[in-house]
């Protein structure tokens, strides 16, 4: 009789534990670490940049896809200047908006890369998943890097390659 209750107690701790899975690696509390005030009459210079990236890719045919994770690095090249990051906004297949990475502008000092990472099981963005990504530097610094590493892994295979933003303004 005593081992009922027991029983029921290990299927509700089992059962009730299931975990949620993340869709993105990176912890929104990192971002407020990088916030930064811009104030208007600064002198500094606006871009946006357009980055494709693919949360899935089709296989044999267009009823086949796989999932991949998606590694998105924003990345200063100036050795000396800060870079402000305004926008990093995810959007799927249908350009519509998935969600927003930080609600206020980020730095990037010299040389400083941070990191969007999409897992492997958010498909929300589709074949056709897209960034845009805002910005600002100084007069005469180089403007950022925005690019892309998509992969998947299955048994002893691998997948993986790249892109990198395109300057839209």
């Amino acid at each position: 009789m005593k081992t009922k209750p027991l029983f029921f107690i290990l299927l509700i701790l089992i059962f009730g534990c299931e975990e949620e899975k993340e869709v993105s690696s990176i912890n929104p509390e990192n971002w407020t670490k990088r916030y930064a005030k811009i104030k208007e009459a600064d002198s500094l210079e606006y871009g946006k940049s357009y980055l494709s990236i693919y949360a899935q890719i089709y296989s044999m045919s267009e009823h086949k896809t796989h999932n991949l994770t998606s590694m998105i690095s924003l990345r200063n090249v100036s050795e000396t200047d800060t870079i402000y990051v305004l926008r990093a906004e995810y959007f799927d297949t249908h350009g519509v908006s998935i969600r927003n990475y930080f609600k206020q502008p980020i730095f990037l000092a010299p040389l400083e890369t941070a990191e969007i990472i999409i897992d492997e099981v958010d498909v929300s963005g589709g074949t056709g998943s897209n960034f845009i990504f805002e910005w600002k530097t100084a007069k005469n610094t180089p403007e950022p890097l925005f690019e892309a590493v998509m992969n998947s892994t299955m048994g002893q295979q691998g997948l993986s390659f790249t892109t990198q933003a395109k300057r839209i303004k």
